[in-house]
């Protein structure tokens, strides 16, 4: 099969708007163009009897965030349905940097950029270097992670199951850095996208809930009994 853009060049379309989550400043938006028309190219098969047969239509384009405080620019490329595949840069998942240290921030940013651009397992390795970060800030002792990562209930108030959770991390974190670490079959889109789910919840039980109680407390003793 070989596979190439119609000769015959691109066509323009009126840009439409498209409702996505914005790689900057992570709101969700609908997101214009800027006064340029998408293109559309058409994809070519040619097949074994050198006859050449449209299998399909790519379509492109520029938009810009709403956010007025943001306004960042994206490319964007949809298929022949006029569905969004791609755009660059890449969606992230959403994340509250609320009171998390810079440390922590900057490896659970990294792991969530990394799963942006397909890079699973540089995702979990990420992921797991936010624990290292998690037990560091929180003086968790221990010979090994796992050791820190048990220790992290002698320091911080977090329910078992995410303790549970957080150590299936830290073997996610080794299978994506061991070839012969084998507890999981692969580590891909899926695996890498609920590691960092879990990572943030990890995170919301050890430095956001107890700020919420605290601004929660503060309002009630600023009205009185």
């Amino acid at each position: 099969m070989d596979l190439k853009t119609s000769g015959a060049g691109f066509t323009p379309f009126q840009a439409a708007n498209i409702n996505i989550r914005c790689p900057s400043c992570r709101h969700v938006g609908s997101f214009g163009g800027i006064g340029l028309n998408d293109m559309s190219t058409t994809i070519i098969d040619k097949n074994q009897n050198g006859r050449n047969t449209a299998v399909g239509t790519k379509t492109f384009g520029i938009r810009i965030c709403p956010n007025t405080e943001c306004r960042s620019v994206l490319f964007i490329a949809k298929d022949g349905s006029g569905a969004v595949k791609l755009t660059f840069p890449p969606e992230i998942i959403d994340f509250d940097a609320t009171n998390l240290p810079p440390n922590i921030l900057s490896s659970l940013e990294e792991a969530i950029k990394c799963h942006a651009s397909g890079c699973y397992r540089a995702s979990a390795l990420m992921v797991r270097r936010t624990l290292e970060e998690l037990c560091d800030d929180k003086k968790a002792t221990g010979e090994n992670l796992k050791a820190r990562v048990a220790s992290l209930s002698a320091v911080a108030v977090i329910p078992s199951e995410l303790l549970n959770a957080a150590d299936e991390l830290r073997i996610l974190g080794n299978d994506a850095a061991h070839i012969e670490a084998k507890d999981y079959d692969q580590i891909g889109k899926v695996e890498s996208e609920l590691a960092i789910e879990l990572a943030k919840e990890l995170l919301k039980a050890v430095y956001q809930y107890t700020a919420l109680l605290a601004r929660l407390t503060a309002l009630k003793k600023s009205k009185g009994p």
